[in-house]
This record gives structure tokens, sequence and C-alpha cells, in this order.
């Protein structure tokens, strides 16, 4: 499997967008652990059309004027992974949900923590919104871009963090 990426600074850090030939398979943090998601070795190739595309439906979400993505993704996961991270898919912008809601969404009710290490585990960040699931007390927990990384997505989705705005500078 061949993997080529770019990268493309934001609001929240430098983001590594991956893609496996047309499909995108990861955004990656700039500080992300190096095994969180696990990829084969990789090129640089700005020029990927999925990557071009990514790059710009980015841009535009970071300047609000993007509330979906229209991308063809790539998800590479145990197939509970694959369950958790299409209800992510479901998630409407500017809403959030637990972890429980989540667990009872993909027929698992009981797998809560389960759920919670599979959101950890995300490859497509942002574009698959795990920054969207909250505590069941309605606080931020873990997040692989960090906290702040998290509390800024949802404020700039209008979250409960704060209303729909664009992000200065981009």
């Amino acid at each position: 499997m061949s993997f080529t990426y770019t990268f493309l600074a934001s609001p929240v850090g430098e983001l590594k967008l991956v893609a496996n030939g047309s499909r995108l398979v990861a955004i990656l943090w700039e500080n992300d652990k190096p095994n969180r998601v696990r990829l084969g070795p990789m090129s640089e190739a700005p020029e990927n059309p999925i990557l071009v595309r990514t790059a710009q439906q980015l841009k535009e979400y970071f300047a609000g004027t993007r509330d979906c993505f229209e991308l063809e993704l790539d998800f590479a996961g145990t197939d509970f992974q694959k369950k958790v991270w299409a209800a992510l898919l479901t998630i409407p912008f500017g809403e959030t949900r637990s972890y429980s809601q989540i667990a009872e969404q993909i027929g698992n009710p009981g797998a809560v923590r389960a759920v919670g290490a599979a959101n950890g585990k995300n490859p497509i960040s942002i574009v698959a919104p795990c920054h969207r699931v909250i505590g069941a007390s309605g606080k931020l927990t873990g997040f692989a871009g960090g906290l702040e990384a998290k509390a800024l997505l949802l404020t700039l989705e209008g979250g409960q963090q704060g209303e729909t705005g664009r992000l200065e500078g981009f």
C-alpha cells in the first residue's frame, strides 16, 4: 500500500493529510502520538487530487464557509472501530454526542469505554468529527489534537462552546 501526504497549516496547528490513491486515510495532528494511527511508508505528494481537495475543504471549514465534507474516505481499523467512525459521520455540524449515545447508536450500549478508545484512534480527525463527542456531563474529554483544539473546533461550529464564526487569519 502506497501512502502520500502533504501538510496544511491550520488554526489548530499543522495537519498532515494522508491519502491512499484517491481516498483520504488520515488527518494527523502536529504533535500526534507516533503510533496512534499506523500507516506504512509515505511520500510527499502535495499535488495528489484528494489531498488538494481535502486541503481546500479544510480551509473552507476553518473560514466558516463549509459545514460538511465531500471526500472519499478509507478507514483502516477493526469492524468495531469502523462502526464508531461511521457513527461520528452522522453527528450534525454544531452538535455534540456523548460516548454513551454513540455506544447506543452502534447497538452496543455497554461499550462506552470501547467507544472512547475507538474515538481516540480515529484516523481522519475533523472530517470524521470525533471532536463532537464529549463526556456525559458535557465536559470536554480526551482528544488527539488536545483539548484546546477540541474547544476551538466546537467554537467554530457553534457547538456548546460558542457561536459559529470564522477563525481569524484563515
